[in-house]
């Protein structure tokens, strides 16, 4: 299970266990065509519920905030007189001391002064070791993926266990310790909270896509290598193969098989069948291997970075020559958006990974119910609140966006292979074709009328296509200039029943 190696391997979690039979069972289910449309359809639902939540985001979002005599109306208004419950009054007088301390730091960064020249030249020098930490980041991601391809060549039975798992290691250090430098380097550039907050971010998600890109582009690299090769030698290795299995299976009969022995088949376990190479369960088994790895980071960074630290402030404290709670070390502050964007991230390689791994999901599933709780624990115990307080319920449709982005993202390389890289020729749904894509055409022409196949071959015509994706561009641009020009409508409004009210106020 740490390797996800031997019989499993051969598992449900891997794109190799499923074969490339048309229908199984008697209710003729179509399994090539099926793993193919729930792929798709897996990320076209995606698609819809990401912009339908953007859309409602937005839809929620009032136009802009009416900051008029802001205090007051959080002064007189803000307690909800109907209350009875001590645990939701307590709820709520910490919401509205929460909204205070927000409406504080907007006053006060409205009103700070600051020397230009010298914020610009601290911002470039931010803006500067943030570059040189991303390109030091691709450049070690890319020297690890190149040794661990030079361990695959040589035999990895001949390395240890750092050898091993060096790539996935490696990313997810990478991932723990470069958002605390990105978060120091942001304390030169003196933003608002909400706009440092985006920054670094911006940063971070820079970080883990061109990580996880470079790790894709390695992979893609030796899947080409092999699939240069595999079109030349691909009958010869396919005896090899088969020749491999008629040994294989006289040494179940000690014995020898003849060439038209009419024996039933063995029913073996499918770990013990040897097989040719299958680069698509290779794929998967580093996308399951980089999410284990992953959780477990987070969970040794939860108990040494969170608790350990908590417990060493909260007892040496008595004997300790200054105050360990206010100064360093200090409780670890609970970084929600942080967390959010780690969910993002994880969730692109989901994505990106479970068209090779269909079980991926299942397993990201249990990651996040086990870590919800132990998250929720160590907030309990072990964090304090952010110092920085700000609105971060605007930054949701930023959230979404970034989803979406990495989404789209995700989508690319399994496109790629879908139409590009010839699939496995003895494992999975799609052998025996030369593109996984073809599975449409053959059930078009062995299950429709014929009439139906012509329609699809005319509607899927690039001179048809193109325009409609351009069709779709403009009306996207257009709802969206429509959509601006309501909300700059919808604020000229406020304006005027603002100064209506003014003027109607007593003074």
């Amino acid at each position: 299970l740490l390797t996800f190696q031997g019989f499993a391997q051969y598992s449900v979690l891997f794109y190799g266990y499923y074969n490339n039979q048309r229908t199984i069972g008697w209710l003729k289910f179509r399994m090539p065509l099926s793993y193919f449309l729930v792929g798709v359809g897996t990320i076209g639902y995606s698609f819809m519920i990401v912009i339908r939540t953007m859309a409602k985001n937005a839809n929620d979002d009032g136009g802009g905030d009416d900051t008029s005599f802001n205090f007051s109306w959080k002064m007189f208004t803000s307690w909800d007189y109907l209350i009875g419950n001590p645990e939701t009054a307590d709820n709520k007088f910490a919401s509205i001391t929460t909204s205070f301390k927000e409406a504080i730091v907007e006053e006060q960064e409205s009103r700070k002064e600051e020397n230009i020249h010298l914020t610009r030249f601290l911002r470039v020098l931010a803006n500067f070791l943030a570059l040189c930490t991303l390109a030091g980041s691709g450049y070690l991601i890319f020297f690890v993926v190149r040794r661990s391809q030079k361990f695959a060549l040589e035999g990895l039975e001949n390395y240890g266990w750092w050898e091993r798992n060096e790539v996935n290691m490696v990313m997810s250090l990478l991932g723990m310790f470069c958002p605390t430098l990105f978060d120091v380097i942001s304390s030169l550039e003196n933003y608002h909270p909400r706009i440092a907050l985006r920054w670094q971010l911006g940063r971070i998600f820079a970080l883990f896509l061109g990580n996880l890109y470079t790790f894709i582009i390695a992979l893609m690299d030796e899947i080409n290598l092999k699939a240069s090769y595999l079109p030349l030698y691909l009958l010869e290795e396919e005896k090899i193969v088969k020749y491999n299995m008629t040994i294989w299976e006289a040494s179940l009969y000690n014995g020898t098989i003849p060439g038209n022995s009419t024996a039933p088949p063995i029913q073996v376990d499918p770990a013990d069948v040897p097989r040719g190479p299958c680069w698509e369960t290779m794929v998967g088994q580093e996308f399951v291997r980089l999410t284990v790895s992953d959780t477990m980071t987070t969970y040794i960074t939860i108990l040494i970075g969170d608790f350990l630290r908590a417990v060493f402030v909260r007892f040496f404290n008595y004997c300790w020559c200054w105050d360990l709670e206010y100064g360093f070390p200090s409780y670890s502050e609970f970084d929600i958006s942080g967390n959010v964007l780690g969910l993002i991230f994880n969730q692109g390689m989901i994505w990106m990974g479970s068209f090779y791994a269909p079980c991926l999901p299942a397993i990201n599933v249990f990651r996040l119910h086990t870590s919800m709780y132990l998250q929720c624990w160590a907030v309990m115990c072990c964090n304090v609140p952010q110092e920085r307080v700000f609105k971060a319920s605007r930054s949701n449709n930023f959230y979404m966006a970034m989803l979406l982005f990495i989404l789209f993202l995700s989508t690319l390389p399994a496109v790629y292979t879908i139409v590009s890289i010839p699939p496995s020729f003895d494992c999975g749904p799609f052998s025996g074709k030369t593109r996984m894509f073809e599975v449409i055409s053959e059930t078009l022409e062995l299950d429709f009328p014929s009439w139906f196949g012509k329609v699809f071959g005319y509607a899927s015509n690039p001179g048809l296509i193109l325009p409609f994706i351009l069709l779709m561009v403009l009306s996207i641009y257009y709802l969206n200039a429509t959509s601006k020009s309501y909300k700059e409508a919808n604020l000229e409004l406020k304006k005027k029943l603002q100064n209506v009210r003014n003027r109607e106020l007593p003074f």
